[in-house]
C-alpha cells in the first residue's frame, strides 16, 4: 500500500472532522445564546401586548433543536459516507496489491 492511499483515508477523516464541527457551529442557537434570545422573545412578546410564557418559549428552543439537529445529523451522514467510500478505495487498492 503506498502513502498517497493512506493519504487519501486520512484526507477522509479529516474532511468527516471538519463536516462535524462545520455543521455543529452552524446551528442557529448556540447555548451561549439562549438568554439573549429569551430576552428578545419576552421584549417581543411585551412590544406586541402579548404573555410571555414560559411553555411557548420552550417550543421555540424545542422546534429550533430539532432543527439544528438535522443539520449536524445531516453533515454527520454526509461525513461518514465520504469516509466510507474512502475506506472502500483503500481496501481495493490494498487486496489488489496484495493478491
Amino acid at each position: 500500500m503506498e502513502n498517497q492511499d493512506y493519504n487519501k483515508a486520512e484526507k477522509a477523516v479529516n474532511n468527516t472532522e471538519n463536516s462535524l464541527k462545520n455543521a455543529a457551529s452552524d446551528a442557529k442557537w448556540k447555548i451561549s445564546d439562549l438568554a439573549d434570545k429569551a430576552r428578545d422573545y419576552i421584549n417581543e412578546k411585551r412590544n406586541n401586548d402579548e404573555e410571555a410564557k414560559h411553555e411557548d418559549w420552550l417550543d421555540r428552543v424545542k422546534a429550533n433543536a430539532a432543527d439544528a439537529w438535522e443539520d449536524i445529523k445531516d453533515g454527520a451522514n454526509e461525513a461518514w459516507e465520504k469516509t466510507k467510500d474512502a475506506a472502500e478505495d483503500v481496501k481495493a487498492e490494498w487486496n489488489k496489491k496484495t493478491n
